[in-house]
């Protein structure tokens, strides 16, 4: 099979689909690898250390879309990216496509074979193309949110960790998943006073558990949610439905019983955010601000820190990488349930229910396409 990694250009996305260690992993099996020029420099992987994995490096984009019969990208392909798909091409990637009709109709309109990361799951439940990005999300929102909550950046002026003599910030995380729990790992590390909510009563056991002490849970109903953001300086919202929208847990009405220069950092805002005043923001203006209430939403937080993201990423799509590759996206998706599931859109076809749900268009189960 010939793959190919385009250079990603969304708003400072560093991040590159193959590191120079998974080419050669699939020149190893066979496969011919293209590289557009540039591609890895944001990881620090250059031009040469693909050649010497034997990839061929490319000089554009169209090259890659043009030859290739799976394109391996990190976000979501953009406007001018989706225009250059063709039919029974495979497209492995992040999609996120239920807050996104514009990019769901384009896919469909490709006739693309569209494998998601963040829908594939794993035998031992959960979702292991995700999980390394959840996780680095999470750690990075609390650095980002302390840096919003310095006075310079329009914040309240707050110490998470506090200092001898003078209270700790308040941290509440909305959710006790991969992201939240991770959130709440670095929060409490640097001495905050860490709230977690959750609706599931072993998620709040297991996550109390483990901090014991360290860390607070409370059931997320409303009284204990609007409780809980009125007293915090900082909020994490970490919420995951898997391939649907997120729920708008946090109302404009709740900012109102906020202290002012307090933080929102929603980390749901790939699947359209978990706070009613959210937008999507980059990371070269990460930050706005409603009602005195700083909002952090950069749709690619990872992209930050791309190098550890990027081989953290590749660790985990690699092997189903490799699977497609050996033997076609079809027979791969039959040997694997889990791989299969994540499929969303397949010859004009939404297959993934959460999202034809979420743009309102029919669903065709996965095992139509694999007939």
């Amino acid at each position: 099979m010939i793959i190919g990694t385009p250079k990603e250009i969304k708003n400072h996305e560093y991040r590159v689909g193959l590191t120079p260690e998974s080419a050669r992993e699939l020149v190893v099996h066979g496969h011919r690898v293209l590289v557009q020029t540039g591609a890895g420099a944001g990881i620090g992987a250059h031009d040469r250390y693909y050649v010497e994995a034997g990839a061929e490096i490319v000089q554009t984009a169209e090259e890659i879309f043009a030859t290739c019969e799976m394109v391996v990208k990190v976000k979501e392909p953009q406007a001018v990216e989706r225009a250059m798909l063709r039919e029974g091409q495979i497209l492995y990637t992040y999609l996120h496509l239920a807050p996104d009709p514009e990019q769901t109709r384009d896919l469909m309109k490709s006739g693309a074979v569209c494998i998601a990361y963040e829908t594939v799951t794993s035998p031992h439940g959960g979702l292991p193309l995700l999980k390394p990005m959840s996780q680095v999300a999470g750690r990075m929102s609390i650095q980002a949110g302390a840096t919003a909550l310095e006075k310079a950046h329009g914040g309240r002026g707050v110490l998470l960790g506090g200092v001898p003599g003078v209270a700790p910030g308040k941290v509440t995380v909305i959710g006790g998943g991969v992201v939240g729990f991770n959130a709440a790992q670095m929060a409490a590390g640097l001495g905050a006073d860490v709230t977690i909510l959750d609706r599931d009563p072993e998620v709040l056991e297991r996550v109390g558990t483990f901090f014991e002490s360290r860390a607070k849970t409370r059931f997320s109903n409303r009284a204990n949610l609007a409780e809980c953001v009125a007293e915090a300086d900082l909020v994490i919202g970490a919420v995951l439905i898997p391939g649907a929208e997120a729920p708008k847990l946090v109302s404009r009405e709740m900012l109102g019983t906020m202290q002012a220069g307090s933080v929102l950092v929603d980390v749901a805002i790939d699947q359209g955010g978990c706070f009613e005043t959210s937008h999507a923001t980059t990371h070269a203006e990460p930050t706005y601000v409603v009602d005195g209430i700083v909002h952090y939403a950069v749709a690619n937080m990872p992209g930050g820190v791309a190098r550890t993201s990027t081989y953290a990423l590749n660790n985990v799509t690699l092997p189903h990488a490799l699977r497609i590759a050996d033997l076609g996206w079809k027979e791969a998706l039959k040997r694997d349930m889990h791989l299969a599931q994540g499929l969303n859109v397949w010859n004009g076809k939404v297959t993934f229910e959460a999202v034809a749900e979420a743009i309102g268009t029919d669903y065709v189960p996965v095992d139509q396409a694999l007939a």
